[in-house]
């Protein structure tokens, strides 16, 4: 009897540590997978000024695949990091599996917040003439250089001042931005003159005191005479030629127009809600922010509208790869 439960015994133990070898090879297995931070904060110097900057990659990112870069800047007063709570574009980023970074503007002025020189506006940067779409031009090359990115497919959008600079970099790094999402934003670029049809959807809202629909100096610290949502849309139909002009939408929550017939297919579509404010439609709520729209899902709505450009401009479902579509 003792010799048969010393037999058990023994083939026991002898079991305990074959799992415990195999539980073991499996951790030093796993361990020794190289791995890549989701998300780095980091710096390059351009023209006088380190520049920084705040990469995140998609969950399970491991670089074998080129994928597709969204450049999301932030307001003024913000930094790579509010934006990137404001908008929540890294959540979605891990759903559609893109890669965003979040650079930030130079800081200076009197509070020494970060701005962007987005031509007229505003702040440290505009009245310096801080060179930002060299610092987003350098941003680029240095992310494709570390990153797998699909450069036919890199995108812009921003909040306010960051999406002001977003309208500047279509008109002034069009070879380079597939399609621009500026979010509660208006326009002052001075002269845009792009080397090709950039498509554009915009979100505003009609309780937007910072940067009225209407246009004028809003309540905000800028003190932009802004142009107003009409003038900005029927400036980019006239630059992307478009032909039809379509109220897709217009009721108790939103009006959506969206500008087809355009060279190249670059449609305008435009998004104004009557809820809100001065915030990213579908974000998050900031603690001394305006309410934020519940009525449309500026994430959702930019990147379904992403998805059907290439820089070429092609829409996606008809592109083709070695002779198949």
């Amino acid at each position: 009897m003792n010799n048969k439960l010393n037999d058990i015994n023994n083939t026991f133990y002898s079991l305990v540590q074959v799992w415990s070898r195999a539980i073991l090879i499996s951790i030093i297995t796993i361990l020794s997978i190289p791995t890549i931070a989701s998300a780095q904060y980091s710096a390059i110097s351009f023209d006088g000024y380190d520049r920084t900057y705040l990469v995140h990659l998609p969950a399970g990112y491991v670089g074998e695949k080129n994928l597709p870069l969204v450049i999301a800047m932030h307001g003024g007063f913000g930094n790579a990091y509010g934006v990137e709570t404001l908008s929540q574009l890294s959540t979605t980023a891990d759903v559609e599996n893109f890669i965003v970074v979040y650079p930030e503007g130079v800081q200076g002025g009197m509070f020494n917040i970060r701005t962007w020189n987005a031509g007229g506006c505003c702040g440290f940067a505009s009245n310096n003439n801080i060179d930002d779409v060299g610092f987003i031009d350098l941003l680029l090359s240095t992310l494709v250089e570390q990153y797998a990115i699909d450069t036919n497919r890199v995108y812009a959008t921003g909040f306010s001042n960051g999406a002001l600079m977003a309208y500047k970099l279509a008109c002034e790094l069009s070879t380079q931005i597939t399609a621009i999402a500026p979010v509660a934003s208006s326009m002052s670029t001075a002269n845009c003159t792009p080397e090709r049809p950039v498509p554009v959807i915009h979100f505003h809202s009609y309780l937007d005191s910072n940067i009225p629909y209407l246009g004028g100096v809003g309540a905000g610290p800028s003190n932009f005479d802004h142009p107003s949502q009409e003038d900005i849309i029927n400036l980019w139909e006239n630059i992307n030629n478009c032909v039809i002009t379509e109220t897709v939408v217009d009721n108790a929550e939103y009006t959506f127009t969206q500008k087809t017939g355009c060279d190249n297919n670059a449609e305008i579509h435009h998004y104004l809600t009557r809820d809100g404010g001065h915030s990213w439609p579908g974000g998050s709520q900031t603690e001394l922010g305006d309410q934020v729209s519940t009525y449309i899902n500026a994430n959702n709505l930019m990147w379904s509208f992403f998805q059907q450009y290439t820089l070429q401009l092609i829409p996606a479902e008809v592109i083709f790869t070695n002779g198949f579509e």
